[in-house]
């Protein structure tokens, strides 16, 4: 069975995708930090709390980042110097290639 080999990302979903791994470590880091400052009753608790809040946000916004750059990439891979937003998709690639539309047109 031949395996596909799979294409590289392009840079800027690339780029989104270690902003949110360095966030994801950084979260992490800090509920660690928070859950050891509750067990030993220190008073660092409220900022590895704040921390940790900031950390969730900055995080489901690298998230976020990283779907709208792969949506963007996506659609610059799928229709270049295009006027409408379905030229290049499937079914007009299959009208082009003479085969019957899904709309039966």
């Amino acid at each position: 069975m031949a395996r596909r080999r799979r294409r590289r990302l392009p840079d800027e979903v690339r780029a989104a995708a270690v902003r949110a791994g360095l966030a994801f470590a950084f979260t992490v880091v800090t509920v660690i930090v928070a859950v050891l400052a509750s067990w030993s009753h220190t008073g660092l608790i409220v900022p590895a709390l704040a921390l940790m809040a900031m950390g969730v946000f900055v995080l489901v916004w690298c998230l976020i980042d990283v779907v709208v750059s792969r949506q963007v990439a996506a659609s610059r891979h799928r229709t270049p110097n295009s006027t409408g937003p379905l030229d290049g998709s499937r079914e007009r690639a299959h009208r082009r290639n003479g085969r019957p539309s899904a709309y039966g047109s």
